[in-house]
């Protein structure tokens, strides 16, 4: 019995694209530490843009997986990509829920999460097992009080947009040419800039919740930076300058640190730098990131390592992120103090992130592979 590859092996990767996934995953993990000194305003928030890791990382899926994927239609299905694209984030999903179901009763908090102490062992078990599927759940059964589709694990809400998109990218829009890909991704830039201008909020924030409002900032977020990273793959104009890693790591704490604009008189001015940068900066780092390369083994190692725990650390640090925000704000910890104990949360998630990483997800996924991407004659 021999083993043959039903599909072509997987490309080599864009090192530094996924160095920088993993530095913009960082700095997801700092701003929702320092979430929880901001006394509930986003206006006081420090690394305040972090929340723009998000849309940085659906750019970054369009591009890969256009990359990954456009030539090979001729060879594989939409089948075939769908096995490829759960084997690759759905273990880790699982994982995201099973954790935040660990933590979830030590998250308790009377002003934070007021519906965790009434929540029932047995309607929790529902809903981790519900997460595990990345089914959103309605508002009618959050178990946490701040109406997450996924209340176990917050973040998991921009997997499922990312799946929408998947579907979409295999249904429809490999179809589609060059200029008609354009023609789109300009409509959903405009669509961007018209919410982030003159909408109610003046930043994108939001996106978790089945309800009109936060599906329309959740497809609003996804449509432009996911196919116009697609067309940029498409296009190739990649960017080609000396020490590419550190520049693009130093532009992406920069865009996503810089403090909030115009405050709460002027929100369209705040709205205009997030279009700015959502628009104009992500494709330019892409662009250098793509075109840029590693010339040390150091460089290669942290690219390697940062790119290896993205995924894991921005998928299974949330759990933390509960009970460290209700801890901090039932105590009314300042915020040196809460810092040291983030600091530990900090590393915590890390730790965490690489333990799944090579106990759990690279197994897992490897005996997916086999199972179900190696044809047996």
């Amino acid at each position: 019995m021999t083993q043959t590859p039903a599909y072509l092996e997987s490309k080599s990767h864009y090192k530094i694209l996924d160095g920088l996934r993993g530095v913009a995953a960082l700095l997801v993990v700092t701003f929702h530490i320092l979430e929880a000194n901001n006394g509930g305003s986003r206006f006081a928030q420090i690394i305040n843009h972090g929340y723009l890791a998000v849309d940085f990382f659906f750019l970054l899926s369009g591009f890969v997986v256009a990359y990954a994927y456009d030539d090979r239609w001729g060879k594989m299905g939409q089948w075939d990509f769908y096995k490829r694209r759960l084997i690759r984030l759905q273990p880790m999903v699982i994982m995201g829920s099973i954790i935040g179901a660990i933590f979830f009763y030590l998250q308790a908090s009377p002003t934070v999460f007021p519906l965790i102490s009434a929540t029932p062992v047995w309607k929790m078990l529902l809903v981790m097992v519900i997460g595990c599927t990345l089914i959103p759940i309605p508002i009618s059964m959050d178990i946490r009080g701040w109406q997450e589709m996924h209340p176990l694990d917050g973040p998991a809400w921009s997997l499922f947009f990312e799946y929408i998109a998947n579907i979409l990218y295999a249904v429809i829009v490999r179809h589609f040419s060059k200029t008609v890909l354009a023609i789109f991704v300009a409509i959903f830039a405009g669509l961007l800039i018209n919410y982030l201008v003159t909408g109610p909020q003046g930043d994108v924030i939001g996106g978790w919740s089945i309800n009109k409002q936060q599906m329309s900032i959740g497809f609003t977020r996804l449509l432009y930076p996911f196919f116009a990273g697609i067309l940029l793959s498409r296009l190739g104009k990649l960017i080609h300058i000396k020490s590419a890693f550190a520049v693009c790591s130093i532009l992406v704490f920069i865009v996503l640190a810089i403090p909030r604009i115009g405050g709460t008189e002027h929100l369209w001015m705040n709205g205009l730098y997030e279009a700015f940068v959502i628009i104009i900066m992500f494709p330019l780092i892409v662009a250098i990131g793509a075109g840029g390369e590693l010339t040390g083994k150091t460089a290669t190692k942290v690219c390697q390592f940062f790119g290896d725990i993205s995924y894991p650390i921005y998928i299974t640090h949330y759990p933390l992120i509960y009970w460290y925000t209700a801890w901090v704000i039932d105590n009314k910890v300042p915020m040196g103090y809460s810092l040291c104990i983030g600091s530990v949360v900090l590393v915590s998630s890390i730790a965490i992130a690489y333990a799944c990483l090579k106990l759990y997800d690279e197994p897992v996924r490897e005996w997916l592979r086999k199972r179900f991407l190696v044809k047996k004659a």
